[in-house]
């Protein structure tokens, strides 16, 4: 196979790895690579290369984390502009600022998008698109510098526009809609003066990457039913590159907008997508903005504290109830230094599996006598991208019912906390839920990234938290996220949607509005996400009687008025 046929083949293995690839290299002259901006390769290995399924999926920091789509079903209803009016959108979109995004790059990476509804084109009918790179489509040329999928350019999308069938000029389509939701809230033109349809940002230009769905593997591994839609870690790292590409500093920013969400990972950014974003988000004239997820009322998230007054045989009784249907799930539990935990499992029916202390890095799977269950047990008591311990559990057929994990010490008890996180909601078949579960910590990633500007959701209409944002705080207590955004019954092409992916496509908008005032108009030439973020902080609206900052709102509503008044100190 060559290099192109590797990346999509279901035989080859996605590893991330974060050395130099040329140390690979001396060994292996056909290996098959792409570089990320030389600090992250991505190679692809034959699974022959590979001793088991096992010792490839719980190698954790070398293997791409699936993300999932953070929406809900769209219901019907009018165009509504509020979530805009209420975040001072519209306000600051008249003059005398006038800020429309002119100038700025709003970066989607997602679903696709619909490139011949009239939210993404101009007054005389041309695309305000600059470019698709469609990942998967492999019958084009993919961009400069990558090695598959398809890149269609403004001026391809424009020949298809003026075509009879656009469609077989650019056949790049977004089945699921996601995507293009998320594009016209953040950068939706002036439908018919704005009557019909108004986005936040109607004069940027737009760049889309429709991303590739993850290979059957990990959808075998990680039993994600088949409809629901799973991307690959490393697809989105280098869609983000490509994104970065069109930024010119000091003069056309670009701003990159995330509506996914994974709950893998220890919850405090240390994740290759989360650490990439990093370092795009401090460049000069970027900013990241990423929904916490939608995460907060799943749960999902259980948090547990051994008490260390209590000496040797401490330990805390962890219930998980797993519906009818549910094909597996694979459960995280993530421990702080020091500390040394085991974990005992019951079953249902009452078999059991005993505390096991495993090695650097190792796995066993066991099998029940009475129950078709099967679960293997995997523990990195260093995992290398966090320094924490980790144990993770595949359960696979799990019997209906309570499943009993006891988490215990392991030697000399220190701090105690450990918190333990099951997959998306999505990614689940049927309904699996810990019994006594925290509302809290519940943000996904690569939300939690430092220096990302992460947002949560409320609803509009009454100042009310949306219940099924995620909340804050970082596993290590950092205050995530920056400030709430409307992500409730937002109008999009699809009628309202609600969701954090909604909140952070308003978000995008509003700073595509700030770098245009900043960058393109040379009022901070300089600024990038950080800065942009506590600017945005500084003008959140906040209510009386609540503390700040908090695990909801953060540090408040997102407000560009209240924005520019702190800038001019009022």
């Amino acid at each position: 196979m060559d290099c192109k046929e590797r990346i999509l083949s279901n035989d080859y293995y996605d590893v991330i790895t974060d050395y130099p690839v040329q140390m690979l290299e001396e060994n292996d002259g056909g290996l098959c690579y792409a570089s990320i901006e030389n600090l992250y390769s991505v190679i692809y290995f034959s699974r022959q290369q590979v001793q088991s399924a096992e010792s490839y999926f719980f190698e954790y920091r070398s293997v791409p984390k699936l993300y999932g789509l953070m929406q809900s079903e769209p219901i019907e209803g009018g165009f509504d502009p509020n979530s805009l009016i209420v975040s001072g959108i519209t306000q600051v979109q008249r003059e005398p600022l006038a800020l429309t995004g002119r100038g700025c790059v709003i970066a989607v990476i997602d679903t696709g998008i619909q490139y011949d509804n009239p939210m993404f084109r101009k007054e005389d009918g041309s695309s305000r698109i600059l470019a698709i790179w469609d990942q998967t489509i492999q019958t084009g040329t993919p961009p400069a510098g990558f090695q598959y999928g398809t890149e269609y350019t403004r001026e391809d999308i424009d020949r298809a526009l003026a075509a009879e069938d656009p469609y077989s000029v650019v056949p790049s389509r977004d089945e699921n809609g996601h995507g293009t939701a998320m594009a016209g809230v953040a950068a939706g033109s002036k439908v018919r003066g704005g009557l019909v349809y108004q986005g936040a940002a109607p004069d940027a230009d737009i760049v889309v990457v429709k991303l590739k769905e993850c290979k059957q593997y990990f959808r075998d591994f990680y039993m994600i039913p088949q409809d629901v839609p799973a991307f690959q870690e490393n697809d989105i790292m280098l869609a983000a590159q490509y994104a970065d590409s069109f930024a010119e500093t000091f003069r056309r920013p670009v701003v990159f907008c995330l509506g996914l969400g994974t709950n893998s990972g220890d919850h405090t950014g240390s994740s290759a997508l989360s650490r990439y974003l990093e370092l795009l988000a401090v460049k000069r004239s970027r900013a990241v903005v990423v929904g916490g997820g939608n995460e907060g009322n799943s749960r999902h998230h259980f948090q547990g504290n051994l008490n260390p007054q209590q000496g040797g045989g401490s330990s805390i009784p962890v219930e998980i109830r797993a519906e009818q249907g549910a094909a597996g799930f694979v459960l995280e539990l993530w421990g702080s230094v020091p500390d040394v935990f085991t974990i005992s499992v019951r079953s249902p029916g009452g078999e059991t599996i005993p505390p096991l202390r495993l090695g650097i890095s190792d796995s066993i799977t066991y099998g029940f006598v009475y129950e078709r269950t099967r679960i293997t047990v995997a523990g990195t008591l260093v995992e290398p991208a966090s320094g924490e311990e980790l144990i993770q559990l595949r359960v696979e057929n799990p019997t209906p019912g309570i499943w009993t994990f006891q988490v215990e010490q392991s030697g000399e008890l220190h701090n105690g906390e450990f918190h333990l996180w099951l997959p998306i909601s999505q990614f689940l078949s049927a309904p699996v839920y810990f019994l006594e579960a925290t509302p809290y910590i519940t943000l996904t990633e690569p939300s939690i990234a430092m220096d990302v500007i992460c947002v949560s959701a409320y609803d509009a209409a009454n100042n009310s938290f949306y219940t099924e944002s995620g909340r804050g705080y970082s596993r290590t207590g950092a205050v995530r996220p920056d400030f709430a955004a409307p992500g409730v019954d937002v109008f999009t092409f699809r009628g309202k949607e609600s969701g954090t992916s909604m909140s952070a496509a308003v978000t995008t908008g509003a700073v595509a509005q700030f770098m245009q005032w900043a960058v393109v108009e040379g009022n901070n030439a300089l600024v990038e996400s950080r800065e942009i973020r506590n600017y945005f902080i500084r003008g959140a609206s906040r209510s009386f009687g609540v503390s700040y900052p908090n695990r909801e709102w953060g540090y408040g509503r997102l407000n560009m008025v209240g924005t520019f008044d702190a800038l001019i100190g009022v």
